[in-house]
């Protein structure tokens, strides 16, 4: 028995929109229906219509008067627009993915958490940031090994690769991840710092995740690297592009990870992986929520 796809809206017709419908365009259980704008001229909305999604040129409004033709909904715009786009998904009882650092609903990253989450309870779920899908992973590697009182990451982008929403963002970003930081990752303490880089050609996402341990050894920094190796292999089964930028560097009770993710280039082009990571999370996640939306319908 083929299972019916679940099907999808997006809020935001930037990058992150028309990246995610891309990609819910191959999904073998999701179906991209519906995107949501403002802006009648979005190059966004003219593809979705292109592609057979239905345009709204007017917002949550707009969706409110078709919204039957979506069950699940991802918000990418931006955290202040959530705040008040959330009340109103609830209302119309839709699955909210939200992409923004507004951080409504739990914090969800694939590779950490998805797994033991209670999806099916779960009307709202927070993909946190793209710096926080690409560094949590690894501080939580390194704390399922041992204790880390400290973990500071710079995440640094190519600012062509940072929109409007983005930029809005800013503040949201820091504090978000760094409590993902803390919450996800295991840290006791946590500081977040983003870096629009202007280089060019554009440079690809890079993270370095510094980590303070409070034990340390030749077997400990074995087994935090053998944590992490397991941990990059997970997310490349959903982020292709993920992967060291150099081999971890132990210096007694310090740990420096770096990490440069590519992207796939399904709209956005591949040194935009901070997109890229957190669109792919989403419908990780996504693709997750569905399976359990059948489960529900055959019982």
């Amino acid at each position: 028995m083929v299972q019916q796809k679940v099907k999808c809206a997006i809020i935001g017709s930037g990058n992150i929109g028309t990246d995610l419908m891309y990609k819910l365009l191959r999904s073998e259980t999701l179906e991209p229906t519906v995107m949501i704008g403002i802006d009648p001229n979005s190059k966004g909305l003219a593809l979705a219509k292109e592609h057979g999604l239905t345009p709204v040129y007017n917002g949550i409004e707009g969706f409110k008067e078709i919204h039957e033709q979506a069950d699940i909904v991802f918000e990418a715009t931006s955290a202040k627009a959530h705040l008040e786009n959330a009340k109103i998904l609830k209302e119309l009882g839709k699955k909210a993915i939200d992409l923004t650092p507004a951080a409504v609903g739990p914090f969800i990253i694939p590779a950490v958490n998805l797994e033991s989450a209670d999806i099916t309870s779960l009307d709202n779920v927070n993909m946190v940031t793209c710096g926080g899908q690409a560094t949590v992973p690894i501080v939580k590697a390194i704390s399922d090994i041992v204790k880390v009182p400290y973990a500071e990451i710079v995440s640094s982008i190519s600012s062509k690769s940072a929109g409007p929403g983005t930029r809005q963002n800013i503040d949201e970003f820091t504090v978000t991840t760094a409590k993902a930081l803390r919450e996800v990752g295991g840290a006791a303490e946590s500081k977040t710092l983003i870096v629009l880089n202007p280089a060019e050609p554009p440079i690809l996402m890079r993270n370095t995740i510094f980590v303070k341990i409070e034990e340390h050894s030749e077997e400990i920094h074995e087994q935090v690297k053998a944590s992490i190796d397991d941990m990059i292999a997970k997310l490349q089964q959903y982020v292709p592009g993920y992967r060291y930028k150099s081999e971890p560097v132990f210096k007694e009770d310090t740990v420096t990870v770096q990490i440069e993710v590519e992207g796939m280039g399904d709209f956005l082009p591949k040194y935009a992986g901070n997109l890229d990571i957190i669109t792919s999370a989403a419908i990780r996640t996504a693709e997750l929520i569905a399976g359990s939306m059948a489960k529900e319908v055959q019982a």
